[in-house]
């Protein structure tokens, strides 16, 4: 009996000491992904994020399908660029074959999820209530006012890269107003200079 109980203690220290904690499986969930979409690896990307991003590219994904002229242009500018980012670059085959998964993992093999902002960013402070966490966001070694959100899903931190694009939205804004061109202007210049090719007009019909 004494054994038994000595044993079972061995096992409950053993597994409080190599356990992580919340903020280390976070940050491993955030390398792991940030790896991932540096390297291209966009099946192993779609495993790290949350289903709140899985939603947000499965209604992109109808979105790309069905969606008129008018209806895209009425679209924020991230949710714009990304419908017509596919139109232009995925054939109709290869869209109507997706699921909102497969959408954004397309997007990271091909390289349209920015590895720039990726490679520059960091984690600091990680701040756990339940099954949420936020970490502190730093670029290039300098603090930010932003975080990114993980939710806890399946008993894996999982990260959810919708979060901040409203930022990018802003940043996205700014820069087409330093340009000169209207935003729709700027989208048709971004598609040709990232593919040299100039986008056709059938990017702004529904392929269904």
């Amino acid at each position: 009996m004494r054994r038994i109980t000595i044993l079972s203690l061995l096992l409950i220290l053993s597994t409080s000491i190599y356990s992580q904690s919340d903020k280390e499986q976070v940050l491993e969930t955030f390398n792991s992904y940030k790896n991932a979409v540096l390297t291209d690896k966009g099946d192993v990307a779609s495993g790290l994020v949350d289903s709140r991003t899985i939603n947000y590219y499965s209604g992109i994904l109808e979105k790309t399908k069905t969606a008129d002229s008018l209806q895209v242009n009425s679209l924020g500018i991230i949710d714009k660029l990304t419908v017509l980012t596919m139109r232009h670059r995925a054939s109709k085959k290869e869209l109507l074959g997706f699921k909102g998964k497969d959408l954004l993992i397309y997007a990271i093999n091909n390289g349209m999820v920015g590895k720039e902002g990726v490679a520059s960013a960091e984690l600091g402070d990680v701040v756990t209530n339940g099954d949420f966490s936020k970490a502190e966001l730093i670029i290039n070694g300098q603090k930010t006012s932003f975080y990114y959100h993980f939710y806890k899903e399946d008993k894996m931190w999982k990260l959810d890269i919708t979060h901040l694009f409203s930022v990018g939205s802003m940043s996205f804004k700014q820069i087409i107003k330093n340009s000169g061109k209207t935003e729709n202007e700027f989208i048709i210049y971004i598609l040709e200079r990232l593919t040299g090719k100039k986008p056709s007009k059938d990017i702004w019909k529904p392929i269904v």
